[in-house]
């Protein structure tokens, strides 16, 4: 499969048509940013093993009986994924208190929630992606009602899915972030990447970041946290 024409590049990465239009492969960069774009850098091999465990972690969802974007992978930073239209809300899962949710409700980062906390987001750089409630939704026709139950349903499940498998591997996953798109039959689909960009992994013994808090908050050794990941999902 060959790249046609690059059609979008965003922070992480870069989606270019095939002569299949109903195909595109997605390009994972290095690039790394922060705080909507205005800390910038790079992280030596990140493309390479974000594409792997995205490509990991669809196809373990899959076999649950997910339905994803994912077709295969074509190369170490290249996969073959559906061609969706995409829903431009993001979808948030928190199982413990940190970010933003902990600044919001002044809790102690880390901290034990009684159960997992889902939030809607605008998929809007622009915008700088602000949080959303239902009524916001549908005032700017964002998706449907029955759009957010299938969303908010996939997204729980996801989340126990991916809980215990990462927990198996000594990772605990603290929250995420996920997008869906729909293919031509309206078949909601999950998209995007699940990565260490998009998601808060601490090791579970020493509740050591894993993620990308190490870039945002310049705690260093961040190719060998990405690493990290991506060497115990293999296993």
């Amino acid at each position: 499969m060959k790249k046609v024409k690059m059609i979008y590049e965003g922070k992480a990465k870069k989606l270019y048509k095939t002569y299949n239009d109903d195909q595109l492969i997605c390009e994972f960069k290095d690039d790394a940013t922060a705080f909507n774009g205005e800390k910038k850098d790079e992280i030596k091999n990140k493309g390479e093993i974000n594409a792997e465990l995205t490509n990991i972690l669809f196809k373990m969802l899959a076999k649950k009986g997910i339905k994803t974007h994912l077709i295969n992978k074509i190369n170490k930073t290249d996969l073959l994924v559906k061609n969706l239209d995409i829903i431009p809300v993001e979808v948030v899962i928190r199982n413990k208190a940190a970010g933003s949710l902990a600044k919001r409700l002044g809790k102690e980062e880390g901290s034990k929630m009684a159960q997992p906390v889902l939030e809607f987001y605008y998929k809007s750089d622009e915008l700088g992606d602000p949080l959303l409630n239902k009524n916001h939704i549908f005032i700017e026709n964002l998706a449907t009602e029955k759009d957010l139950e299938k969303m908010s349903e996939m997204a729980f499940k996801i989340n126990r899915y991916l809980k215990k498998y990462l927990a198996k591997r000594n990772i605990d996953l603290i929250d995420f972030k996920i997008e869906f798109g729909k293919d031509k039959k309206g078949k909601i689909h999950l998209a995007d990447e699940i990565t260490p960009d998009t998601c808060r992994l601490w090791d579970i013994n020493t509740q050591k970041k894993l993620d990308k808090d190490r870039f945002r908050r310049e705690l260093g050794e961040i190719e060998g946290a990405y690493q990290e990941i991506l060497n115990r999902v293999r296993n």
